[in-house]
């Protein structure tokens, strides 16, 4: 998608800028690996990149990567890729949608800092689980395959 789209949130709409080279390439990357280790997986669905999501009445978005559960189709894991120029969208006002509708993962990855950081949904809202860079592996109880090096998402990117 190397164009504009638009995201729902609560009626109101929220225009995004489209996608540079280095977060589509992050985003592929992160899609391949999920992708890897889903190959035995009968219980969860991968969307195509920012497949439109229906969260509540009113309220449609496009994760950069969106896995849901194959039974009933919810998400249960969602990843946003952080752009520079418009970050406050997903790190703000999408995390706290997210929150307020307990998915129960979330991946931000910010290829600005070469870091994701991992929450986990909690009755309290999300936590906040780990902040992971360099050669840290991101691995998820319920993904046994998964297993990503956080350099393996970023190393080799465009300027």
């Amino acid at each position: 998608m190397n164009a504009p789209y638009e995201e729902i949130i609560a009626g109101e709409s929220l225009l995004r800028y489209a996608p540079g080279e280095r977060h589509e390439l992050v985003c592929r990357r992160l899609h391949d690996y999920v992708a890897a280790c889903l190959v035995q997986v009968t219980v969860a669905r991968l969307l195509p990149p920012r497949t439109v999501i229906q969260l509540a009445p009113g309220t449609l978005v496009r994760p950069d990567l969106t896995l849901v559960t194959a039974a009933n189709g919810k998400p249960w894991l969602l990843a946003e890729v952080v752009e520079s120029d418009d970050h406050r969208a997903d790190t703000v006002i999408k995390k706290n949608l997210y929150e307020d509708l307990k998915i129960p993962r979330l991946w931000m990855v910010d290829p600005r800092y070469h870091n994701l950081e991992v929450y986990h949904g909690s009755p309290h809202g999300l936590a906040l689980k780990q902040i992971m860079a360099g050669r840290e592996v991101l691995t998820e109880t319920l993904l046994p395959a998964l297993a990503i090096k956080v350099t393996d998402l970023f190393d080799h990117l465009p300027a």
